[in-house]
């Protein structure tokens, strides 16, 4: 059942809560994606036969959640999962599962929420790709019609073309996670296909790289796509998050 809890803005966020045992799974979706993803769906489905405790939700300008998206950001995103976090779990112990954007915010709030992370699961993770794909890669005359019309639009593979604001890129530089250091006292798991076209090999050895944790794997999946929904991916995510939660040797 669909709730409601307001974020820093006024905005209603809508989130749909599984009731079960602790630490709480809270999946973090993509950039202009929403809770009925294939992912958060199954993943839902598996905490309720499994009784774990999980969450989906939809940032403000996604899905059934209020706003536009062409105000959003990463950070104001990363604040509404945040927002989400504290109405479903004040002080219970987590685990973060990011999906491409969802694993860049993934890393922002581990890092202010501390102890109480107790893993992270990064899904084609793509930490800073407003600054390091979107703006580095434009031109001087795509950065032109940003500063007069606020907006672009790039083509997203799918029915629509992705509007970037200028909003997205200025205030997403808040959150930037390859900047500074990334240490975690939690084990992170970081899986990737193969076959990925929007986060390179080198962006999830990069994040590998960057990030000092209790324990680190990557794993790449031969053939997998960016979605990373096919059925054997969507078994290796159980998989992977069966052993984050059992805090077991990844």
């Amino acid at each position: 059942m669909v709730a409601y809890v307001q974020n820093d803005r006024g905005q209603a966020l809508a989130f749909e809560k599984t009731q079960g045992r602790g630490p709480l799974v809270v999946f973090l979706g993509g950039f202009m994606s929403d809770m009925q993803g294939s992912k958060a769906t199954f993943l839902e489905d598996w905490a309720r036969g499994a009784g774990q405790a999980f969450v989906r939700f939809d940032y403000s300008g996604h899905g059934q959640s209020e706003g536009e998206f062409t105000q959003g950001s990463v950070a104001q995103w990363a604040r509404d999962a945040q927002c989400v976090i504290e109405a479903c779990a004040a002080r219970e112990d987590i685990v973060l599962v990011g999906s491409s954007m969802g694993g860049w915010i993934a890393c922002h709030l581990a890092k202010i929420l501390g102890p109480r992370v107790k893993g992270i699961l990064g899904i084609a993770a793509a930490p800073d790709f407003t600054e390091d794909s979107m703006w580095a890669g434009f031109d001087a005359q795509q950065r032109a019609q940003l500063a007069q019309d606020g907006v672009v639009f790039l083509p997203s593979g799918y029915d629509q073309d992705y509007p970037i604001s200028q909003t997205l890129i200025e205030d997403s530089r808040e959150v930037l996670v390859l900047r500074s250091p990334l240490r975690f006292g939690c084990p992170v798991a970081l899986v990737q296909g193969s076959e990925d076209q929007a986060v390179t090999r080198e962006t999830a050895l990069r994040l590998f790289d960057h990030i000092e944790a209790e324990s680190i794997s990557l794993r790449f999946v031969k053939g997998a796509d960016h979605s990373f929904s096919s059925p054997a991916c969507l078994d290796i995510l159980v998989e992977t998050l069966e052993r984050l939660i059992g805090n077991t040797t990844l």
